[in-house]
């Protein structure tokens, strides 16, 4: 299988760590949706990232979609069994996917609408969103950490991880690691797995 994208997306990177940390093994194609647009098109006409292209040449996008498919080819799963702890599992995810997207939408707006275009209203209006996925997940850590060990991580553990780190990479001044500590302690901690080690954003 391959797996395209640049690790420099959030979602890119949380698909290569889990299909890792499932033992699905893969190739990454590192192509970029704007300075390689024409390659990219030439694997997936939606050039969306991440694209999976499985072993009888299917093409799958969306990360979740992707480690859906690694979870059910390697038979583990990510994400808690338990219902109760299955619910608050999907709830942070949620929120990570959410800062990822905001954080995206910020980056965009920002690099590549010309400035006379920018219009600030919807720029406060993404960052108070920003701001709220990270309260959120900083509450809910503060309350009950996940784990950052290898063996134990789930997917909520992995996408806020991922999701920090992205956030931090593209808006550090935006987003203060002193405003959110248990949230930055857990993304740091998990960035000195070799799973992460092994699939740096840059």
């Amino acid at each position: 299988m391959q797996l395209v994208g640049m690790l420099d997306s959030p979602y890119v990177r949380r698909a290569a760590i889990s299909l890792r940390l499932l033992g699905v093994p893969f190739a990454h194609r590192s192509l970029s949706v704007f300075s390689t647009f024409a390659q990219f098109r030439d694997i997936n006409p939606v050039v969306k990232a991440p694209t999976l292209v499985c072993d009888d040449a299917t093409v799958l996008m969306d990360s979740t979609l992707i480690i859906d498919h690694a979870q059910a080819l390697s038979g583990r799963s990510l994400v808690p069994a338990d219902p109760a702890q299955r619910l608050r599992d999907l709830r942070l995810t949620g929120l990570a996917l959410a800062a990822c997207e905001k954080t995206v939408q910020i980056v965009y707006e920002h690099n590549l609408r010309p400035a006379e275009k920018l219009h600030q209203p919807w720029v406060d209006r993404v960052r108070s969103q920003l701001v709220a996925a990270y309260a959120g997940l900083e509450a809910e850590l503060a309350a009950q950490p996940l784990s950052a060990q290898q063996e134990t991580m789930t997917q909520a553990g992995v996408s806020s991880a991922v999701a920090w780190s992205f956030t931090q990479l593209m808006l550090p001044e935006l987003i203060s690691a002193q405003d959110f500590p248990v949230l930055a302690a857990h993304a740091a901690q998990a960035e000195r797995l070799p799973v992460f080690l092994d699939t740096p954003q840059v």
